[in-house]
């Protein structure tokens, strides 16, 4: 274990031990408590009144919760003339005193509150649950958008990768920790303890996840990674129970076949990409012979794309949509094709590829190498994709390039095996 790493583990356990969220909460206003948060100077003071708050929100029901967030939306935001008039002394002094007031009227009053809230032992799993609460209102009340971006600015900084442990997760694992990964695997479901037993246990599977040292038993991302020989093409026979283990030191291949995040009040703060490199690390130090890594992706937009496309007159496309089981060739290979198409030449409303997966991997650097029909066959593989799934290369000498021609000018790297089966959509 690397120096780094050890520290990590440490401030996790002394976190583990000593922080543990209190119960309780006061019958006290909410608006009463907030503002006496903010006016109190003192650690211990402050320690007490976050606990009490965070407590008694924990007790709220929905109509407590959204006149909760309606008082920060409302009560704690930034004073439009203050920040003008701050602005306008600023640019005419150009000096540090201005500067200062400047920052402290343009920051809201409720990113303090959250700051001083987090003084509470447990506070950081809370305040993500919290916004967790937050997004589910956001549609129903778009005005705490606002509110929103500051919890999104503070775990941007709290949630920095220099805070963040990698640990491998392995059948010795204690059990609390196995338990959230079958409960937030989002990928392939994990049927029972046997299920996860044969993706964490055998000699050629390794489980590796993201922690957080204010949330030691939360993992904020994991991946599953198999070790084979030749690039798969079936997550089947990649978790087929009466597959034979390979032995590593006979495996070419490390493929990430499962990547979810678990932490829903953490939407738009990116791990993956720190998460795919450091695991890549790891493996080139324990099997330096592994000599490509790969995914096999889920291509989640596509059914929907065909669906559009089947509505606008495409006969292939509705032929596709009516396949329920295996296919035959012909139709594999017409699958395989318009699923090429989609991922090189369907774009969003910002000009970005539309499918998700697609996009989070081409920014990180990958490469389309290579689409697969029937690849996974179940309801939920069909629901998505009619079975296709798609496996992106992470060629280490080509990362850094392949993402900067993607951010500057959107370039999807692809081979030209799926480059001509895109075009083979078209004729």
């Amino acid at each position: 274990m690397t120096r780094t790493g050890y520290l990590g583990d440490l401030l996790s356990q002394l976190v583990e031990r000593r922080f543990v969220p209190f119960p309780g909460g006061s019958d006290k206003p909410m608006r009463e408590m907030c503002a006496a948060l903010l006016a109190g100077e003192g650690e211990v003071s402050t320690m007490r009144l976050a606990r009490e708050i965070l407590a008694s929100y924990a007790r709220l029901d929905e109509g407590g919760k959204r006149e909760f967030f309606a008082l920060l939306a409302e009560e704690y935001d930034t004073s439009p003339d203050a920040v003008t008039e701050a602005a306008r002394r600023d640019g005419e002094a150009r000096d540090a005193h201005t500067l200062r007031q400047l920052l402290q009227v343009a920051e809201p009053r409720r990113q303090e509150l959250l700051r001083r809230l987090n003084h509470a032992p447990g506070a950081t799993a809370e305040l993500v649950r919290m916004r967790c609460d937050l997004l589910k209102l956001l549609p129903q009340m778009p005005e705490l958008a606002r509110v929103d971006l500051d919890f999104g600015h503070l775990f941007q900084s709290w949630f920095n990768r220099g805070f963040l442990v990698l640990r491998q997760v392995t059948w010795e694992s204690p059990a609390r920790l196995l338990e959230k990964i079958i409960e937030y695997e989002a990928v392939h479901a994990i049927g029972d303890w046997e299920a996860l037993r044969a993706r964490v246990d055998p000699r050629d599977r390794r489980c590796f996840a993201f922690f957080h040292p204010a949330m030691p038993d939360e993992p904020l991302i994991f991946v599953e990674v198999a070790l084979v020989k030749g690039v798969p093409g079936s997550v089947q026979a990649l978790l087929a129970p009466d597959r034979s283990p390979l032995d590593p030191a006979q495996a070419d291949t490390a493929t990430f076949y499962s990547i979810s995040n678990c932490q829903a009040g953490l939407k738009g703060i990116s791990f993956g990409n720190s998460l795919i490199k450091k695991v890549v690390e790891l493996l080139k130090q324990e099997l330096p012979h592994l000599r490509k890594f790969v995914t096999l992706s889920p291509i989640p937009g596509l059914t929907a794309w065909l669906n559009e496309q089947a509505e606008a007159g495409d006969n292939a496309a509705r032929a596709l949509l009516a396949v329920t089981g295996p296919m035959e060739e012909q139709a594999a290979v017409s699958l395989r094709r318009v699923a090429a198409r989609y991922l090189l030449e369907a774009k969003d409303s910002k000009g970005r590829p539309r499918d998700p997966v697609a996009r989070f991997h081409l920014n990180n650097g990958a490469l389309v190498l290579e689409i697969h029909a029937q690849a996974d066959m179940s309801a939920r593989g069909f629901r998505q994709s009619c079975g296709a799934m798609v496996n992106y290369l992470y060629d280490l000498g080509q990362v850094e390039a392949y993402h900067e021609n993607y951010a500057a000018n959107g370039k999807v790297a692809a081979t030209r095996s799926v480059r001509q089966l895109a075009r083979a959509a078209q004729e």
